[in-house]
C-alpha cells in the first residue's frame, strides 16, 4: 500500500509540474505566433488525446516522466509556404529566448502560487527550541546552551526547524556559522559563532542539526507502548498497548525510550527476550525484530510507538499570513530556495557536498507520498520545492535542456549569427550523455538508500 500511495502521489505531483512547465512554453509560443502541433504530458502510448480549434493536439501519455511541446519548425518539418511565419525558427532570437525561458519561469511562478496557498491556509509547526547540546560538539564549543530558541541562522530569520535546517544546509562549506538565540521567556538575543571548518555533514545519513550536536526539544517520551502496528513483529509476539518496557535479553532499558530503540536495532532477524510489565505483573515476550534498511544500515524493527507528553502550547505555532502578506512571503520563500539550490549545485561542483546526496525519482516518490499523507498544506510545500528544482534543472547549460538552448541563443546574440547546426548536434549528444549520467547517479543513490 505504501508503494501504491507513493506511486500515485508521485504521478499526480509530476503530472502537475510537467503540465505547468510545458504550459509556460506553450502559452508564450502562442503569444508569439508560433504554431504548436502537440502538447504532451508524459511519453509513450497515448491515453487521452484532444485537438483544439488551432490544430494543437493535447495528449496525456502512459509514462509520466516528462513532457514536451512540439512547435512547427521548418528545419525538421515540411512547412507550407503560408505557415512559414508560424515556425519557431522564424522568430527573433529574443522571442525564442522568451519561449524557451517560459518553461522554468512557469515552474517558479507555480512555486510562488503553491506557497501562497500554503501560507493562506496556515502551516502548523514548532518553534526551534534547543533541547540539548551534545558534549564536545561544534555547538557545544560555541557555548550554545540548552533550552534556547534559535531566532536567526546566518542572517536568515528562523520561525521553525525547517527554517533552521534550510539555513544551515546553505552554509555547508563555510568556515563559520552565526546563530542567534534567546531564552524562551526573554527578548534578549545572544550571538553564537559556530566554527565549521571541520564540519562533516551527509544529508542522506543525518540532519544538519545532529551533525552540529544540536538536539531539538521534544516532549518527554515514556517506556510505555501507545501504538502497535498491525501484523508487526510486536503484534505477532503479543505486545499490547500500555505495556511497560523493562529489559532486553536481561539488560535493563528503563533509562529511556531511545535506549530501548537503539537496542532493538541491533537485532534484525534475531530472536530477543523483552521483559515487560503488564497490569503490575512482570513477564517475558519472545520477539524477532524484522530487518529494515535505514541510511544504508541493517537495523531491527519492532513496529511500536511510545507514549509521550503533548507539546507545550507556547512551543506550538501556525505560520500563516493575510492575503497580501502571503504573496510577499511566498516570493521570499521561492527566492530563498532558488538561491539555495544554485548554491548547492556550486557546492556539488566544488566537492563541498557529496554527489551521494543527489536524489532521483524514487526519493521524489517517497517525498510525494509522505507529504500527501501529512495533508494538503504539506503537499503544497512539496510541490513548490520540486517545482523550483525542476525549473533550476532545466536552466542548467546542457544543450538537451532549456538552459542549453538559452546558451546557444546568448551566443547568437553575441556573435550575430546562430550556432552552426553541426556544433549544436554535438552539444545535444554531449548534453544527453551528461544528463543520463546524472540521472543514473541519482537513481543509484535512491536504490542504495532503499
Amino acid at each position: 500500500m505504501d508503494f501504491i500511495w507513493n506511486l500515485g502521489s508521485f504521478v499526480i505531483a509530476l503530472g502537475i509540474l510537467v503540465a505547468v512547465h510545458e504550459y509556460g512554453h506553450f502559452w508564450v509560443a502562442r503569444k508569439n505566433g508560433v504554431k504548436v502541433e502537440r502538447f504532451s504530458v508524459g511519453f509513450g502510448k497515448t491515453i487521452f488525446k484532444r485537438k483544439d480549434r488551432y490544430g494543437t493536439e493535447f495528449v496525456l501519455a502512459l509514462i509520466p516522466l516528462g513532457g514536451f511541446v512540439k512547435m512547427l519548425d521548418d528545419r525538421v518539418d515540411d512547412v507550407k509556404p503560408q505557415d512559414k511565419d508560424k515556425t519557431f525558427n522564424s522568430k527573433s532570437v529574443y522571442q525564442r529566448i522568451a519561449i524557451i525561458g517560459a518553461g522554468p519561469f512557469a515552474n517558479f511562478a507555480f512555486a510562488i502560487f503553491a506557497f501562497y496557498l500554503m501560507f493562506l491556509i496556515g502551516v502548523p509547526s514548532i518553534k526551534p527550541v534547543v533541547g540539548s547540546v551534545m558534549k564536545d560538539s561544534i555547538a557545544a564549543q560555541a557555548k550554545l546552551p540548552d533550552n534556547v530558541e534559535i531566532v536567526e541562522v546566518a542572517g536568515h530569520e528562523t520561525l521553525d526547524w525547517q527554517d533552521v535546517n534550510l539555513a544551515l544546509v546553505g552554509q555547508i562549506g563555510n568556515d563559520s556559522i552565526e546563530i542567534k538565540a534567546k531564552e524562551a521567556d526573554s527578548q534578549y538575543i545572544r550571538r553564537y559563532l559556530l566554527d565549521t571548518k571541520q564540519w562533516t555533514f551527509s544529508p542522506s545519513e543525518e540532519s544538519s542539526l545532529t551533525s552540529l550536536g544540536i538536539t531539538p526539544y521534544r516532549p518527554k517520551v515514556y517506556n510505555q507502548l501507545a501504538h502497535i502496528a498491525k501484523d508487526s513483529p510486536a503484534d505477532i509476539a503479543g505486545f499490547k498497548v500500555d505495556d511497560k518496557l523493562i529489559a532486553i535479553n536481561g539488560e535493563s532499558i528503563q533509562a529511556s525510550w531511545k535506549h530501548f530503540s537503539d537496542r532493538i536495532k541491533l537485532f534484525p532477524n534475531e530472536q530477543v527476550v523483552v521483559t515487560i510489565e503488564r497490569n503490575q505483573v512482570t513477564q517475558e515476550l519472545i520477539v524477532t525484530p524484522s530487518l529494515k534498511q535505514v541510511a544504508g544500515k541493517k537495523v531491527g524493527y519492532l513496529g511500536v510507538a511510545p507514549k509521550f507528553d503533548s507539546w507545550p502550547k507556547e512551543y506550538q505555532i501556525e505560520i500563516s499570513y493575510g492575503i497580501v502578506d502571503s504573496l510577499g512571503q511566498s516570493v521570499k520563500r521561492t527566492w530563498d530556495l532558488v538561491t539555495l539550490s544554485f548554491n548547492m549545485i556550486g557546492k556539488l561542483i566544488t566537492g563541498d557536498v557529496s554527489v551521494k546526496n543527489l536524489s532521483g525519482p524514487i526519493a521524489i516518490a517517497q517525498g510525494a507520498g509522505n507529504s500527501a499523507g501529512y495533508g494538503l498544506v504539506y503537499f503544497l510545500g512539496f510541490l513548490a520545492l520540486i517545482s523550483i528544482n525542476l525549473g533550476i534543472i532545466n536552466l542548467l547549460p546542457l544543450p538537451v535542456l532549456d538552459g542549453g538552448h538559452l546558451l546557444y541563443y546568448v551566443i547568437e546574440i553575441l556573435t550575430g549569427k546562430p550556432v552552426p547546426e553541426k556544433i549544436q548536434e554535438i552539444g545535444f549528444k554531449f548534453g544527453a550523455i551528461a544528463l543520463l549520467g546524472l540521472m543514473s547517479l541519482a537513481l543509484f543513490n535512491d536504490l542504495s538508500r532503499l
